[in-house]
């Protein structure tokens, strides 16, 4: 990489209401594009006092193979599953290597796993909302005695079972991308949709929902606070089923099968993944399911040769937090001197999920920390360079492979792992995780105000205005 294409200096420390210094390794510099990243001193080993969580690959094949035997209903329910027979699924697409940096195609080949174009919903909340809300529906199903031997799951768009699921409320806590998958889906089977909604959920995400006939519910406060209220109702409802982002399998599992497709994906673009052939992935990060689950089935399935980085704003960095300080269950972002405060609606959570936490101790390599104005800088790169319309959260993955190649810190994660002679025949995964179902007003807005960061900055690749 060209090394005077990105300046290095060390990163301000922040200090958290326990004394402990966040240490962020090595500022990536670049103006208006900034990373920090934080290598996870105990990936690849064993957490000492941390009882895994009950999930196992068994568990996301499970959830496989629900989704394959509702693809004839969703397709029947959703003309735009046509084509793909009821599967939602997105494409693994070629990233011009200059979006991540100058320079950084001597370090392989850069791909974008496009998760805003997920069909119906839009977003990587797309695969574990929809499992769940499946799966409840089967339960119901099959309770009720809707399904048959020799049934296909088409029965289930029928005037009696909509009749059934209509006694049914589905509710979730969601700042925006959770609830649209789970309020459309919900709410197409027939059963009431509910979803309560945070301070930071973008206006067009409520006005989409409720156009589908889902509740919204506003609240003031953050994400937790939708959360806790939304829990609460649900729970003096004998017929209300809450979708729990901080502590759902079903979620975790319904997103984990992501992987599972991607490693079909990558063998039909005659990818490899081995010890030549390193794999880095790089996930925008909230609460933590949807990247948790990822990162769970891709380190199933690749083993040490995959690398996974989660990528949070640099004031709503839970997972972080809650990496850097283990002994302390239930610790948010505010402990730790931040806001909350983000472009990022999708990734504006104070607490990490208790469920994931664990998980992921051991199997993810690092933290980056993203700021907001280069995530709009990458939102204008994403779509002036590579034709892509996401959302600031989605473009905050692109700050993971520039913190990893372009940080002291991350130059010492490839050497302490062997990597460095592999660097070139390595392959880097930038997940987008939402953004086509974004109004294109909102869009021009956004991409306009990354077209003028980037005019401002002398390090954003030799395609800036």
């Amino acid at each position: 990489m060209d090394q005077q294409a990105i300046s290095r200096k060390p990163a301000p420390s922040a200090l958290s209401s326990q004394g402990k210094l966040l240490m962020l390794g090595y500022l990536c510099d670049g103006s208006s594009q900034s990373a920090k990243l934080w290598i996870n001193p105990e990936h690849g080993g064993k957490a000492v006092g941390v009882i895994d969580v009950n999930i196992t690959i068994n568990d996301v094949l499970a959830a496989e193979q629900r989704l394959a035997r509702f693809a004839p209903l969703l397709e029947k329910l959703f003309p735009e599953l046509e084509k793909s027979n009821g599967i939602v699924e997105s494409p693994v697409v070629t990233l011009p290597a200059d979006v991540v940096a100058k320079g950084a195609g001597s370090y392989g080949h850069f791909w974008v796993k496009a998760d805003h174009q997920l069909a119906v919903a839009g977003s990587v909340k797309a695969r574990g909302g929809f499992h769940e809300v499946l799966e409840f529906a089967e339960g119901v199903a099959l309770k009720h005695g809707l399904l048959k031997d020799g049934d296909g799951y088409e029965v289930l768009a029928s005037s009696m079972a909509r009749d059934c699921f209509a006694r049914y409320e589905v509710a979730v806590g969601s700042t925006g991308n959770l609830g649209m998958s789970i309020g459309i889906m919900s709410a197409a089977l027939g059963f009431k949709a509910c979803v309560h909604m945070s301070a930071e959920a973008k206006e067009w995400k409520k006005r989409l929902l409720r156009s589908h006939g889902v509740m919204v519910h506003e609240y003031p406060g953050d994400y937790g606070q939708a959360v806790a209220i939304g829990r609460a109702k649900a729970s003096g409802n004998m017929f209300a089923h809450f979708v729990d982002d901080e502590k759902s399998i079903s979620l975790f599992c319904g997103y984990a099968v992501a992987a599972l497709r991607l490693q079909r994906q990558l063998v039909d673009l005659n990818v490899r993944v081995d010890e030549e052939h390193p794999l880095f992935v790089y996930i925008p990060c909230g609460v933590g399911g949807a990247p948790g689950g990822v990162c769970y089935g891709l380190k199933h399935v690749f083993g040490e040769h995959v690398h996974c980085f989660f990528v949070e704003p640099e004031d709503s960095s839970c997972f972080l937090v809650r990496l850097q300080h283990p002994d302390e269950e239930g610790i948010s972002i505010y402990d730790a001197g931040q806001h909350n405060k983000t472009i990022a609606d999708g990734l504006a959570v104070p607490q990490a999920s208790e469920l994931v936490y664990p998980l992921m101790r051991t199997r993810l390599a690092g933290m980056v920390v993203a700021a907001d104005e280069s995530m709009l800088v990458d939102l204008w790169q994403l779509k002036s360079i590579a034709g892509l319309k996401v959302e600031p959260s989605a473009a905050a993955a692109v700050s993971g492979p520039r913190a990893l190649l372009s940080t002291e810190a991350g130059q010492q994660y490839l050497q302490a792992n062997g990597l460095e002679p592999f660097m070139s025949t390595a392959n880097h995964i930038v997940w987008t995780t939402g953004g086509a179902l974004m109004p294109i007003d909102e869009f021009e807005r956004l991409f306009a105000q990354g077209q003028q960061l980037a005019s401002k900055s002398l390090a954003v690749g030799p395609n800036a205005a």
